[in-house]
């Protein structure tokens, strides 16, 4: 069986067309899943214009962020049937005997390879996922949302897992991309006050943060972060992309403060990290997530506590993948959600 799918097929720009996918047999610990809804991600985007970063296993099958329901089930799968409602974990491939993966820390296995990149993803019907990767989506979630899981999980990441975001906080995330809205939105459950900055051309984006009650600021959020008592931010979230919003963050951290970078960056930082040393700064990195986050992330989606919809900005048939792609590259949206069924 072969349905459409959306290939990113050279490492040079613009190297994305629609192809024909052979429908995959599952491996014995592996799941079929017919794609009800999958998210495009701002590495999509990258690989499209030939702007990552990251090593690609050409031609593969675009899409990281998905669920839909399990059409077919490997020989050893246990505790899942077809017809379950699921969302995926990113990790396709893992050592099993990676410290790290015997760690619980499987995201941070050296040989992992994701969905989109290093294996094929979900922008066609129907994908191959390892059944470890596997959470059941609760009833009541639709799927345009349980499809965002993935980027809320990264969000967690940063903001709880590896930042030390408190009750009270003053919080800047830099960049107003799904990630940084999605951050600025945790630490705002979180309990913090929180403002998100970008660019006179991220004024749509921006706007919509303000649904979770956020600060919105184009340009120098330095007045804001030292607003309370002069001496600046207690976290500040890297999600622009750029490295030199490193400077900026370290600028308007307080000392003894604490920096969360998420957002990837190829340049050459050209600055001095003195700032780290002198103000005794703690500056953490944040890759990706682990079985645990998935539970809390969809648990938060369940109850309505987190809420996906203000950050969708359209769902599209997957034959329309260019005008998704478009819209949210343009800064037109923040996030668009593609339906292959």
């Amino acid at each position: 069986m072969k349905s459409a799918a959306v290939v990113n097929f050279s490492s040079a720009p613009h190297s994305v067309e629609l192809r024909e996918f052979t429908r995959p047999e599952p491996g014995p610990e592996d799941v079929i899943l017919a794609v009800e809804a999958v998210g495009v991600c701002g590495s999509d985007l990258h690989q499209w214009t030939g702007h990552h970063s990251w090593p690609v296993n050409y031609p593969v099958v675009l899409g990281h962020e998905f669920g839909g329901r399990i059409a077919a089930l490997g020989a050893a799968v246990k505790g899942w049937s077809e017809g379950d409602r699921v969302v995926s974990e990113t990790s396709a491939v893992i050592d099993p005997n990676s410290p790290m993966t015997r760690a619980g820390l499987y995201n941070l296995d050296p040989k992992r390879k994701g969905f989109g990149y290093g294996v094929d993803g979900a922008m066609t019907r129907y994908v191959r996922v390892p059944a470890r990767c596997l959470h059941r989506v609760p009833d009541g979630l639709a799927f345009e949302q349980a499809a965002l899981t993935e980027p809320c999980c990264v969000a967690f990441n940063a903001v709880i897992g590896n930042g030390r975001v408190q009750p009270g906080d003053r919080v800047v995330v830099l960049g107003p991309g799904p990630i940084g809205i999605l951050c600025a939105a945790m630490a705002r459950l979180a309990g913090a006050e929180v403002a998100l900055v970008g660019l006179e051309r991220d004024r749509v984006r921006l706007e919509v943060a303000r649904a979770y009650g956020c600060e919105v600021i184009v340009g120098d959020a330095t007045a804001w972060a030292r607003q309370r008592d002069g001496l600046g931010a207690d976290g500040v979230v890297d999600a622009a992309g750029v490295s030199a919003a490193l400077k900026t963050a370290l600028e308007i951290v307080r000392p003894a403060g604490w920096i969360s970078k998420v957002g990837w960056g190829p340049q050459p930082l050209n600055f001095s990290l003195d700032p780290l040393v002198q103000k005794n700064v703690t500056l953490q990195g944040s890759f990706s997530h682990n079985w645990p986050i998935w539970e809390r992330v969809l648990a938060l989606l369940a109850s309505g506590r987190l809420d996906v919809r203000p950050i969708t900005g359209g769902v599209w048939p997957l034959e329309e993948w260019h005008t998704a792609f478009e819209r949210m590259h343009s800064g037109e949206i923040v996030k668009a959600v593609l339906r292959p069924a």
